[in-house]
């Protein structure tokens, strides 16, 4: 059984950093495309950025410049670098995994994590 643990969220000002985990099991995690997705309440989950199993990197417009998404096949771990966080984003921050196409869209992933929160105040 595949489980996502996400951790490192919290809360924070404008400009500042910080750095979110997900540890997976029950999966060949070096085979997997992982992602992070974000969402608040009433939207749609988005797709933030993205790391294949070759590790090459997608990102979303908005964040680019500022979030480094990384691996580590060792330790099974994915991480999410945030940095000049701004207050559009303050969201649930969730962990995904997939075995087909990789990209920015929800669809390709089946597995998820249970969220860590980001709160980023002005």
């Amino acid at each position: 059984q595949v489980q996502l643990v996400e951790s490192g969220g919290g809360s924070v000002q404008v400009g500042g950093s910080l750095r979110l985990s997900c540890v997976a099991s029950g999966l060949t995690y070096s085979s997997y495309c992982m992602g992070w997705f974000r969402q608040i309440p009433g939207k749609e989950r988005e797709g933030v950025a993205i790391i294949d199993k070759d590790g090459t990197t997608g990102y979303s417009d908005s964040v680019k410049g500022r979030f480094t998404i990384s691996r580590n096949d060792d330790n099974n771990v994915l991480y999410l670098q945030m940095n000049s966080l701004k207050p559009e984003d303050s969201a649930t921050y969730y962990c995904a995994a997939g075995d087909g196409p990789c990209g920015l869209s929800a669809v390709f992933y089946k597995d998820w994590g249970q969220g860590t929160q980001v709160t980023v105040s002005s």
